[in-house]
């Protein structure tokens, strides 16, 4: 049937849905937590950027690597049992140091993985459903993360009512225990990928190893790569917005804080598909710029008028909806076949180059400014990328 979609989505978007449940369930307290350990505003951004800059420079390795190999599924394995791990030594942390190992050891596994399973989705697409596919695996992915989060919520309400809101500490066996069954659905998503199929050819590549020369690549993904790093370079961890919303001027508690991290996720996975969809027709470049303009409107909001804080999530949601999936399916349409998996691997690797500067600036900002300096400059960055793609990629 023309247009159906490959087995092997569904089986990468359900490991992604199981993988998001157990990561999503962890993800809204880490801020929390850490604070409720003794770590301060400098360490979070020092450990997100640390974390997901790994995260992100691994994947143009372990996308050439796929590359070289010839198969995509081993690595997508490996990547999604070492977060497995990772999540469970959050279980043991007793100050930050442990947090901040099982933050490397969980995003390493994200950057082993990413770059092969993005590949397998790519080669298990027709050129007219690479949108819808790639959106269709973020909407799995986002349901799982808004799953996991209404299970954070529902423990936080029932274990800790009655707790004053600004007393983490007292929160402290909640989040241990929220992590212990957080290490569940993580087993059964790299369990289901045992299920699907290998996309790659099997046969070791002849070409070197080369992780995509920057002048071997078309000029609009140059553009699209060069907007993404400026872009990425505002582009903090959402940790800062969860945090911001539990200080004192607005005073969220763990269990609202979780349900602000909830919104988020429902209108992001309310928009994924329709935005991967919207760019089969429309072009990936207007819904990637118009999702760069609703990440600016967002930080400016919470920047400039904090206590609007739960409205500013809902351009916030539509921004990660219309731009994840979409940007990843635009580099598939640009990149050369037999280098796709290091292409892709390479546009994470630059958003990794700009999360580190990002996290850190954003908690020097903080820390030198106050809360609403990283969010103007977030803002004013993602407004710059907008602009580039708009008048600039043709």
């Amino acid at each position: 049937m023309a247009g159906k979609l490959h087995r092997n989505i569904l089986i990468t978007g359900l490991a992604s849905l199981f993988t998001d449940v157990s990561s999503e369930m962890v993800y809204p307290v880490i801020a929390l937590y850490l604070r409720a350990l003794g770590g301060g505003v400098f360490a979070l951004g020092a450990i997100e950027g640390v974390a997901e800059s790994l995260a992100s420079l691994l994947r143009v390795f372990s996308g050439a690597l796929a590359d070289r190999v010839g198969k995509r599924k081993p690595l997508a394995i490996s990547g999604y049992a070492l977060s497995t791990f990772g999540k469970a030594l959050f279980f043991l942390a007793s100050g930050w140091p442990m947090i901040f190992a099982g933050r490397v050891v969980d995003r390493f596994g994200k950057g082993i993985r990413t770059a092969p399973r993005d590949a397998m989705i790519a080669e298990s697409a027709t050129q007219d459903t690479q949108g819808r596919s790639f959106g269709l695996h973020r909407t799995l992915d986002t349901l799982g993360a808004t799953l996991g989060i209404i299970f954070t919520y529902l423990l936080l309400s029932r274990f800790q009512r009655g707790t004053q809101a600004l007393d983490l500490s007292r929160y402290i066996p909640t989040f241990r225990f929220i992590i212990l069954v957080s290490l569940v659905p993580a087993v059964l998503g790299v369990l289901v990928l045992f299920l699907s199929t290998e996309t790659g050819k099997g046969i070791w590549s002849s070409r070197p190893l080369r992780f995509a020369l920057w002048r071997d690549l078309d000029l609009r993904l140059k553009i699209f790569l060069l907007a993404t790093l400026i872009f990425t370079l505002g582009n903090s961890s959402n940790q800062f917005i969860l945090l911001r919303a539990a200080e004192k001027d607005i005073g969220f508690s763990p269990a609202s804080v979780t349900l602000l991290y909830l919104l988020y996720n429902i209108v992001y996975t309310l928009t994924s598909y329709p935005a991967g969809v919207l760019s089969d027709r429309l072009g990936r470049k207007w819904v990637l710029a118009g999702g760069f303009f609703l990440y600016a409107l967002s930080y400016y909001l919470i920047g400039l008028l904090p206590h609007t804080i739960v409205w500013a999530m809902l351009p916030y949601g539509c921004y990660s909806g219309m731009t994840e999936g979409v940007a990843k399916a635009l580099v598939a349409d640009l990149a050369p076949e037999d280098t796709r998996a290091t292409v892709l691997g390479l546009h994470a690797t630059l958003l990794g180059i700009g999360l580190f500067p990002a996290s850190f600036v954003a908690g020097t900002l903080w820390s030198a400014f106050g809360p609403q300096a990283p969010f103007l400059f977030g803002g004013s960055m993602s407004l710059l990328a907008a602009l580039l793609l708009a008048f600039a990629l043709r």
